[in-house]
């Protein structure tokens, strides 16, 4: 049985200096997005997308530099969204352009969602590129994203891990 290695597990006392906001506001849009810890030690991811002035998403990103994936298959993420769908992405290297995604819907409750590694494909700005599903064994940067559609949004972050 393998163990699941612990990436990040937020608490009351998680710092977030490492997460950012990033928004279409980099390239003219209006959409607004937050990260803060909730009184239960949960990071809550919240905001608003908007298509307005050729925008449309919101995400938050952890610089994690080096961070080691070993033998891992699969991210597990305990959350808890709105009912949306939302992105989980990965950068080998915080510098590349493009990154890896894979989508993930939520119920509106807590649940445990587990991703495949091998079926994040690499995408940069929105198109899918011609090249090789992750296949990394370290990542400098994660973030979660939303975007495309007119929507308010909540994600609240328990913990990720890897298997």
């Amino acid at each position: 049985m393998m163990i699941n290695t612990m990436l990040i597990d937020f608490s009351s006392k998680t710092e977030l200096e490492d997460w950012t906001i990033i928004n279409d506001t980099v390239m003219g849009g209006i959409s607004k997005s937050s990260i803060e810890l909730n009184s239960d030690g949960h990071a809550c991811f919240s905001g608003n997308v908007s298509l307005e002035k050729n925008g449309g998403f919101a995400s938050v990103r952890c610089a994690c530099p080096d961070t080691k994936l070993g033998d891992s298959t699969k991210a597990i993420l305990r959350v808890k969204g709105d009912g949306n769908e939302f992105q989980l992405r990965f950068k080998e290297t915080a510098s590349d352009g493009h990154s890896y995604i894979i989508a993930f819907p939520t119920t509106g409750e807590w649940e445990t969602v587990e991703l495949e590694l091998d079926q994040m494909v690499p995408s940069f700005k929105g198109r899918h590129l011609n090249m090789d599903n992750f296949d990394h064994t370290f990542i400098d940067e994660l973030y979660f994203f939303i975007g495309n559609e007119e929507v308010s949004f909540q994600l609240l972050i328990d913990k990720i891990e890897l298997a």
